[in-house]
């Protein structure tokens, strides 16, 4: 591959240019196909494929981050990575699009057009419209094997799923049943109850007589196709009724009185009119009672002929018209405002009518038990833990799933019907003749439930049902990331689908990631305005800074807030990175210079502080991306590096690099090298680039991508505890002589005349040996280290601080009006020190808290007020000197 050696870092970091040419670069690598021949141990993810229809949101854009982070890392720890894509033919909303389209440009309905050159025009907005978000994914940086791009659709996984419906088909699974389904009047097909939108509704909630009985009904046009009134049977008010007739208004019928234990006696009058047809409660009474059912309505949501005289008028336009006969008839009694839920349709957005239909479902008693053990033995895991409770309490109430849908675009059902009306399962139709004995068969119009394909998606695209390499390799895979939302939908249905069709389980752990909100903490909505879309944010900030926040958003134990002052802080971040390595060009590795030489052994504490805070990272990255807490990786990759990294060391060390140190250099490269590896995943575009720059001055390892090179490992024997607490006690001291000069508004380009840093034995000579680091950076012209026991007990202007266990003193003479200031600050400090020691005093004064309370919180309270009783004294002392 031809990398671009960059002898010279550009001053600032240009994410556009450096992400298009990396994206072209890693594509002719062949970096991200997978190679099942590999004698690698494999690692793969099925990346949940998305709509055909549709463009990178935000959700893609964080679930994708979340897999490439998984992918990039197992690939640099040595695994055969296979990332899975692919996009899904949606069919009721590709279909919906299309139609739409074509209406718009041709005033032609899809059955004016016809099923095959309706199917045609489908074809052809997928090819010209429909893959999009490839490329998009691209943008993102996602390390996916595009190679193996496929589409629920096409031929291959065509006959996969044609061979999974035989086999449940022939085991006794799947059956015809005339069933109550959710009926969408626009798109005519059936949902089930998982693409139900439900939605809050102000309708009417009207009162009508039925005789002698006041029934109250929502839906008073569905009200011809009544064949009982309901009451409970221990509502006294209607004990006398049960067994009577009663009118039926607009009609010459009566119906009968029944008593059910379904109905509320607190709902309306308590008298419920019943409708087997129109609504799935009343069907069960229906079935309970052995009433008539009478379908008042057509598909189309439209009256029917049992419904005269309203025949041929829609649903709602109904509803007004028999409202106002029922009112000139005098039936009506009241009419009240109510709201309450409506399912819509999860694509068009009509109201759902409850329909009885002859639909194809599938059996779940059997299935479920599989899914069911899975996860509740371990095999499968949920992270977070809670959400496998939601999928349990989902699978042990399942019921049977309705699988056809009344649609052209989609995988048409493989049923044959022979002219006797023998039905014949089969993948194709010559098997299907050869099966029935004869030529004359008609297939079956229906297709089916787009989430029946999408379910054998980890090991349909690998080729089953063929017993090919890339199955025995790759499946199963090792992680799923999703979306709550699709729990029921996919990773349900994809578990018992791995059960039943492979025999084993098609992932091992499952990625429920965070949903981003809007900044104001609502679901982001396109239609709203309130969506983001991340290509516009890419743009902006660079793929790099997306992906940082996205990856630690995305796995939050909670949903979060898109702040995009939180993605410009991630941008700061990588010109913060940026310039740490173009200042390591300058003053460690300038063109010519050799690269450096590990010494014999680190003298300096600073530089055993920081590789053994390197090493504590790498250790605790690697953790978090294999326990999925990215939250807690990137978190911890920003403080090293920002803070640990360029604020200290590279201060800290300046004047040594200045000098050619050659540890120093050492040292720094091992930081750069290993820290860049840990960030790749995060940040692949930027970290690619600068490791790129590295390698051309002979600082790394010299290769093709970052993606070939090795995972750091922690070294336990690089911890130096007594380092880590030497240099932490010497940022605690320039942080607080910092603070101090801040709080008295000292301009920090005058130096003190000194310092003096009190501190105990074990503290004093580690501080006397840095005592030049501090004077550097505190603004000092030098610092003195004496034993704590130095403090002066007489009467100086000093600014006094605590770092740890040591006092610092910060003489004030020479800086002006600084002691007014600072008998200001000590009267505040000295308010907030007994208002603390109040509350606190408070407290343990309180019997019943401290009888209550853990022992161990009473006791710190305890310890807290001696501190209050100490630090007071000091202040007030203090104060009384200066006033």
């Amino acid at each position: 591959m031809d990398i671009t050696t960059l002898q010279e870092l550009p001053k600032t970091y240009e994410p556009k240019e450096v992400e298009a040419r990396w994206t072209k670069l890693w594509e002719q690598s062949g970096v991200f196909h997978a190679d099942a021949a590999s004698s690698k141990p494999p690692y793969s993810i099925a990346c949940p494929p998305p709509n055909v229809t549709g463009s990178l949101h935000i959700g893609h854009a964080v679930n994708g981050t979340i897999q490439d982070v998984l992918a990039r890392t197992k690939r640099m720890q040595g695994h055969e990575v296979l990332w899975q894509p692919g996009t899904d033919h949606a069919g009721i909303s590709t279909q919906f699009v299309v139609e739409r389209k074509v209406y718009k440009e041709e005033k032609k309905s899809r059955h004016e057009l016809g099923r095959e050159e309706f199917m045609k025009r489908v074809w052809a907005w997928k090819e010209e419209s429909g893959n999009a978000i490839h490329g998009q994914y691209k943008r993102l940086g996602a390390s996916m094997d595009y190679d193996r791009w496929r589409f629920t659709m096409e031929e291959g996984y065509s006959r996969a799923v044609r061979k999974a419906f035989v086999l449940l088909y022939n085991k006794g699974y799947v059956y015809r049943g005339n069933r109550m389904i959710n009926w969408c009047p626009r798109c005519q097909t059936s949902l089930s109850d998982l693409e139900v939108a439900q939605k809050e509704l102000n309708d009417k909630l009207y009162y009508v007589k039925y005789g002698e009985l006041v029934v109250a009904t929502v839906r008073p046009e569905t009200m011809l196709g009544d064949t009982a009134v309901a009451v409970n049977p221990n509502d006294d008010r209607y004990k006398a009724y049960v067994g009577t007739q009663v009118p039926l208004p607009l009609t010459n019928r009566t119906i009968p009185v029944i008593a059910d234990d379904h109905v509320e006696v607190d709902f309306g009058t308590g008298a419920l009119k019943i409708t087997p047809a129109h609504d799935p409660n009343d069907y069960e009474i229906g079935l309970r009672h052995g009433l008539p059912v009478l379908n008042t309505l057509t598909p189309k949501g439209v009256l029917n002929e049992l419904a005269a005289p309203y025949e041929g008028l829609d649903r709602f336009k109904a509803r007004t018209q028999i409202v106002a006969d029922l009112e000139a008839g005098g039936h009506l009694v009241k009419v009240e405002d109510y709201t309450h839920n409506v399912g819509h349709c999860d694509r068009c957005s009509t109201v759902l009518e409850p329909y009885l239909s002859d639909q194809w479902f599938v059996k779940m008693e059997e299935l479920a038990k599989g899914a069911i053990r899975v996860v509740e033995s371990g095999e499968v895991k949920f992270h977070p833990e809670r959400w496998s409770g939601v999928y349990l309490d989902w699978m042990r109430n399942v019921r049977d799933w309705n699988i056809s849908r009344q649609l052209w675009w989609g995988h048409q059902i493989p049923i044959w019907t022979t002219p006797d009306g023998r039905t014949i399962a089969a993948e194709d139709e010559e098997t299907a003749r050869q099966l029935a004995g004869t030529d004359e068969l008609t297939r079956d119009p229906d297709v089916l439930d787009t989430w029946f394909s999408s379910a054998l998606w980890t090991f349909a695209t690998l080729g089953w049902p063929e017993d090919t390499a890339e199955l025995r390799k790759f499946h199963p895979t090792n992680v799923l990331s999703t979306a709550r939302d699709i729990i029921y939908l996919w990773v349900a249905r994809m578990i018992f689908s791995g059960l039943e069709f492979q025999g084993e389980i098609p992932f091992h752990d499952v990625i429920i990631h965070a949903t981003i909100l809007d900044p104001e903490g609502r679901r982001m909505s396109k239609s709203k305005g309130t969506g983001v879309d991340p290509l516009v944010i890419i743009d902006k900030y660079g793929a790099d800074a997306c992906r940082f926040w996205m990856a630690g958003a995305g796995t939050a134990s909670q949903d979060v807030r898109f702040r995009e002052e939180k993605i410009e802080t991630y941008r700061n971040f990588a010109n913060k990175l940026w310039n740490a390595v173009r200042f390591a060009f300058m003053k460690a590795a300038p063109e010519g210079s050799a690269p450096p030489v590990k010494p014999a052994q680190l003298d300096s504490a600073v530089d055993r502080w920081i590789i053994s805070r390197l090493h504590g990272v790498i250790a605790s990255v690697t953790r978090d991306i294999e326990t999925y807490d990215f939250a807690s990786a990137t978190q911890t990759l920003y403080e090293f590096t920002w803070n640990e990294l360029c604020d200290w060391y590279l201060e800290l060390a300046k004047p040594r690099l200045d000098a050619g140190d050659e540890g120093v250099r050492w040292v720094l490269r091992e930081v750069l090298d290993s820290l860049l590896r840990l960030l790749h995943p995060f940040m692949p575009f930027i970290t690619e680039e600068l490791f790129q720059a590295l390698a051309a001055r002979g600082w790394v390892q010299e290769i093709e991508t970052l993606q070939r090179a090795e995972w750091p490992k922690a070294d336990p024997t690089a911890h130096d505890p007594a380092a880590e607490r030497e240099v932490a006690l010497l940022i605690d001291v320039v942080r607080t002589v910092r603070n101090v000069r801040a709080e008295l508004k000292i301009e920090p380009a005058k130096l003190a005349p000194e310092i003096r840093v009190y501190a105990t034995d074990l503290d004093k000579p580690s501080l006397e040996a840095s005592a030049s680091m501090i004077a550097r950076l505190a603004r000092a012209e030098r610092v003195e280290v004496a034993s704590i026991a130095a403090i002066p007990t007489t009467f100086e202007k000093v600014a006094t601080g605590v770092a740890g266990d040591c006092q610092i003193h910060l003489p004030l003479e020479g800086f002006g009006d600084v002691v007014e200031k600072e008998i200001q600050r000590l009267g505040k400090e000295q308010v907030a020190l007994e208002a603390e020691q109040q509350r606190v005093a408070g407290q343990l004064s309180n019997e019943t808290f401290v009888a209550k309370a853990p022992a161990a919180v009473v006791e710190k309270l305890r310890a807290r007020q001696d501190e209050l009783k100490g630090q007071l004294e000091t202040v007030r002392q203090t104060l009384e000197k200066w006033r």
